[in-house]
């Protein structure tokens, strides 16, 4: 429970809209089921190596995606089949953030799984891994998110450091 309210605490951080500096890299929707997962795997893989993330966000970027999204489809709206979900990558400086949106307003609360179950631990991976983590309300469902340290930020570039693909040209007032 702990871990839902530190989230809902950081989500009031995490805000999309005229004047934040996010930039968005990449949307995908994808239909309620469960095969698709992979798709939204490979879609934020992609972004991640286009834009050369360093470090082990490809890999990690993919895992907590993985989760994020089995949440949503299998917790989010699920008498709703019809209705698809909604994968964006962004960038804010050296932070990748994705967001999952789905249909649903129940709010995310960690699970804390038995030691020989073999599902509950997405949320609490999401919290490890991640720099931070949280969701957002919207007039028409959720969105759970995550951020990553996926670049090296500019104002800490030095000239030995070569810059980050796709580093110019991308803030926004």
């Amino acid at each position: 429970m702990s871990g839902a309210i530190e989230a809902s605490r950081t989500a009031q951080d995490h805000a999309y809209g005229p004047g934040t500096p996010l930039v968005l890299l990449g949307q995908k929707w994808i239909p309620r089921d469960r095969k698709c997962v992979a798709s939204a795997r490979r879609f934020v893989r992609d972004i991640a190596l286009d834009w050369a993330a360093t470090g082990d966000t490809v890999e990690t970027v993919e895992l907590l995606t993985s989760e994020v999204v089995t949440n949503a489809l299998t917790h989010g709206a699920v008498a709703q089949p019809a209705t698809s979900v909604r994968i964006t990558v962004g960038r804010d400086g050296g932070l990748m953030t994705v967001d999952v949106y789905d249909s649903c307003v129940a709010i995310p609360e960690p699970r804390y799984a038995d030691f020989g179950a073999t599902s509950g631990r997405g949320l609490a991976i999401v919290e490890c891994l991640s720099r931070k983590w949280g969701w957002t309300l919207h007039p028409y469902g959720k969105s759970v998110w995550f951020q990553l340290a996926a670049w090296i930020p500019e104002s800490t570039q030095t000239a030995e450091t070569p810059e980050v693909a796709g580093s110019t040209g991308t803030t926004t007032t």
